[in-house]
């Protein structure tokens, strides 16, 4: 995946927060790991090119993205937090076996799932995003 710095600054712009080294450095990350990498694949990576930067400073900023809307959080089945830089709907096809997750797109899906809890009308409960995570084992494990 191709990633160019400008494109990052002008996603940080866009949202009112401040342009650091850090920040940039760590969707960066998020966008070339292109795995559903954890914090500590993150600071891993960063370390290679940041050797200074603070593990706080990456939780840190990671809650800030989060926040805005930049990333996404994804938890396994084996509770282990993961952040994905696609913030476009999507779902999850997630490997039990070797704890892989890759993007799943499907618009007859979306659109099967949007209309069943539109017809559902669930009481009391505003739906803001329907995300599946669908377990199994890839062939390559």
């Amino acid at each position: 995946m191709k990633v160019l710095i400008e494109d990052i600054r002008n996603k940080f712009s866009l949202k009112g927060l401040k342009i650091t080294p850090q920040r940039v450095v760590i969707l960066e990350a998020i966008y070339k790991l292109n795995n559903h990498p954890t914090a500590d694949n993150i600071i891993e990576y960063i370390r290679e090119l940041q050797p200074n930067i603070a593990t706080g400073t990456v939780y840190k900023v990671l809650d800030t993205l989060v926040e805005n809307g930049l990333i996404k959080k994804v938890t396994t089945d084996k509770d282990v937090m993961r952040y994905d830089g696609i913030i476009e709907n999507h779902h999850h096809l997630y490997c039990s076996e070797c704890d892989l997750i890759e993007d799943y797109k499907d618009e007859e899906l979306d659109k099967l799932l949007h209309n069943h809890f539109k017809n559902k009308k669930i009481e009391g409960f505003k739906i803001e995003d329907i995300v599946l995570q669908i377990r199994g084992t890839f062939n390559k494990c």
